[in-house]
């Protein structure tokens, strides 16, 4: 998109690269970050799951399995709050690009009917 956007409105570049950059990382940690949590979170809901006591009832309840990652999904969130604010990002930078620019009539090479004959 970023190298499209530019050539479809007549522009050498996007409004801005930092902003590229700053959407790329932005993405990028909040991506690891949520699915870290996720897979965390996940490994222990199952831990806490198979725990069994010396008479085969679950040591834990449900819900102290879900508590147990309560930290996790404030993670998750932190995660998801940036990927989103890197969207934004990308969406402030495509306006700006936009909006300066003008659409462009790309010229398609025509075919030569001879030459094919």
């Amino acid at each position: 998109m970023y190298y499209l956007l530019p050539r479809l409105f007549g522009r050498e570049q996007m409004y801005s690269i930092k902003l590229i950059e700053a959407h790329f990382w932005l993405a990028t940690v909040g991506v690891v970050l949520y699915i870290a949590a996720l897979w965390i979170s996940g490994v222990t809901q199952g831990l806490m799951w198979r725990a069994l006591n010396a008479d085969g009832t679950l040591t834990y309840a449900f819900v102290e399995a879900v508590k147990a990652t309560y930290p996790y999904h404030f993670v998750r969130l932190l995660g998801g709050l940036m990927y989103l604010s890197g969207m934004l990002l990308m969406a402030y930078n495509t306006f700006r690009t936009v909006a300066a620019g003008r659409a462009v009539d790309a010229k398609i090479p025509a075919i030569d009917a001879s030459a094919h004959a």
